[in-house]
C-alpha cells in the first residue's frame, strides 16, 4: 500500500465503506458516500492540474482543434454538393447593421451547444465513475443492472455526440452553400473569410468533448467532472470573443471579398 497514490487510497477506503454497509442500506447514505468520493476526485484533479496545467490543456486543445478541423472539412464537402436554399439569409454587418443583439444571439446559440457537450462530460463521469461504486453495494438483478448501465450510458453519450457533430456538419454545410450562392462567392473562399472566428469558436465548443475522448481512452472517468469545470471556464471567454469577431470583424472581411 505504500506505493499507492492518495487518490487510490481514498477510493479504496470509500469502496470499503460502501461494501461494509448493510445490503438494505439507506439509499441516501450510499449516494452521499459516492458524492463525497466524486468531490474528492474532482478536487484532487483540480489541484494536480493547477500545479502543471500545460500537459492536460495541450491535450484538450489538440483534440478539440483536430475535431474542429475535421468538422470544417466536412462542412466544405457538404457545401460543395448541397443545393443552396433560395431563401435569403440575414448576415449581420452585410445585409443589415450589426448590433449587440446579434452578439447575444450568437452567444445563446453557442451556449446551448457548449452546455450539451458539458452534459456529455458529466454523464461520462456518472456512468464511468459513480455507477460502478454504487454497483458494489447491490446484489442480484440490481447489481447486474448497475454494472451494465455504465457501459450502455457511455455508448449512448458517444452516439448522441456523434449525432450532434453530424447534424452540425449538415446544418453548417447547407448554410455555407446557401450563403456562398447568395453572395456570389465559392464555399472555400467563404469559409476562409469566416475562419478567424470559426476555428477558435469550434475549438472552444469541442473542449469538453476533447476531455471526454481523452478520459475514455485512458479510463479516467473520475476526472471528468473536474474537466467539465475547467474546459467550460476556458471556453466561455473564447466564445465571447469569437461572437464579437463573428458579428463585427468577419462581415468586414466578407465585404472586402465582395468588392
Amino acid at each position: 500500500m505504500r506505493g499507492d497514490s492518495p487518490e487510490s487510497l481514498n477510493r479504496s477506503r470509500c469502496a470499503g465503506r460502501l461494501n461494509s454497509l448493510p445490503r438494505a442500506a439507506d439509499l441516501s447514505e450510499v449516494s452521499q458516500l459516492v458524492l463525497d468520493q466524486g468531490l474528492r476526485d474532482t478536487r484532487s484533479a483540480l489541484v494536480r492540474w493547477n500545479g502543471t496545467p500545460g500537459p492536460i490543456v495541450r491535450a484538450w486543445l489538440g483534440w478539440s482543434v483536430g475535431v474542429a478541423a475535421v468538422l470544417l472539412v466536412a462542412v466544405y464537402a457538404i457545401a460543395v454538393f448541397a443545393p443552396p436554399d433560395p431563401m435569403p439569409l440575414a448576415v449581420p454587418g452585410v445585409t443589415h447593421a450589426a448590433t449587440l443583439a446579434d452578439v447575444g444571439y450568437v452567444l445563446f446559440r453557442n451556449g446551448l451547444v457548449l452546455a450539451l457537450h458539458a452534459l456529455a462530460c458529466v454523464a461520462g463521469f456518472i456512468a464511468g465513475s459513480s455507477l460502478p461504486m454504487v454497483a458494489a453495494t447491490r446484489r442480484g438483478i440490481s447489481r447486474w443492472v448497475h454494472e451494465k448501465a455504465g457501459p450502455l450510458a457511455i455508448a449512448f453519450v458517444g452516439g448522441a455526440t456523434a449525432f450532434s457533430l453530424a447534424t452540425q456538419a449538415i446544418v453548417l454545410g447547407v448554410g455555407t452553400a446557401s450563403l456562398s450562392s447568395q453572395l456570389g462567392i465559392g464555399p472555400g473562399i467563404l469559409l476562409l473569410a469566416l475562419l478567424p472566428h470559426a476555428l477558435p469558436e469550434l475549438a472552444a465548443l469541442f473542449l469538453p468533448l476533447a476531455a471526454w475522448l481523452i478520459a475514455s481512452r485512458r479510463g479516467e472517468w473520475r476526472e471528468l467532472l473536474a474537466a467539465t469545470l475547467v474546459t467550460v471556464a476556458i471556453a466561455a471567454p473564447v466564445l465571447l470573443l469569437s461572437a464579437v469577431v463573428e458579428t463585427y470583424v468577419s462581415p468586414y472581411l466578407l465585404r472586402v471579398l465582395l468588392r
